[in-house]
């Protein structure tokens, strides 16, 4: 009798081992999906606009015309002075190229999400790794632009308003998920109050556009 008892309890249990051996699976909510839609959205609209006019500058050059871009409106707000820097093409390749992949592969997670997928830990901590290289390429961009190049692209502000964006709430979600570690506090903050990081950050870049053509925007 009781070596059956024994043999009943180890079979009942199995499908628990099986169970907390398999990676835990999470998906994002239906706004955290249309968040990273849009952000992805605006990111490739940004890389696909700038793409286009690199490659009419281009094509300028070798007709031995000029082409003067829509969005160089003033001295500072110049997308052609940026376009034909050397920071533009990093890589060896323009940058914006690698946004065109790159955004679309958050439209493609978002659309994922949408559809109530859910991925393991594995998975968000990857997604997480391509935001942060994102937003630290972004940050070294922005740095060129206002100190080395001395000019300001709106399609570019555009595309690091929405990296820096994305940056943040998957930071967010993988922390409040468990997968990144931090303190309990952090993750009640980032539970109640996630836009408020990325709009500080924003904001700080903003001070610095500000500050560093005070003299043109006041004069």
């Amino acid at each position: 009798m009781s070596k059956t008892t024994v043999k009943d309890v180890s079979t009942e249990s199995e499908p628990e081992r099986v169970a907390a051996t398999e990676p835990r699976t999470v998906g994002g909510s239906r706004a955290f999906a249309i968040l990273l839609l849009i952000t992805g959205a605006a990111g490739l609209l940004a890389a696909w606009v700038i793409t286009a006019d690199k490659f009419k500058l281009l094509e300028a050059k070798v007709a031995g015309t000029s082409y003067t871009p829509g969005c160089s409106l003033n001295p500072v707000v110049s997308c052609g002075s940026v376009m034909e820097s050397k920071q533009a093409a990093a890589f060896g390749f323009p940058n914006p190229m690698l946004g065109l992949v790159c955004y679309g592969i958050v439209i493609c997670v978002a659309m994922s999400l949408l559809t109530r997928a859910a991925f393991p830990r594995w998975y968000w901590l990857t997604f997480n790794f391509g935001t942060l290289f994102g937003v630290s390429f972004c940050t070294w961009l922005q740095y060129q632009s206002l100190y080395e190049i001395n000019a300001l692209c709106l399609w570019c502000s555009l595309a690091w308003v929405a990296t820096i964006t994305m940056f943040w709430y998957v930071t967010s979600f993988n922390i409040r998920n468990g997968f990144l570690p931090a303190p309990g506090w952090l993750k009640s903050f980032f539970g109640e109050f996630t836009w408020i990081v990325p709009v500080l950050h924003i904001g700080i870049i903003g001070m610095l556009v500000l500050t560093r053509w005070w003299d043109f925007w006041t004069s």
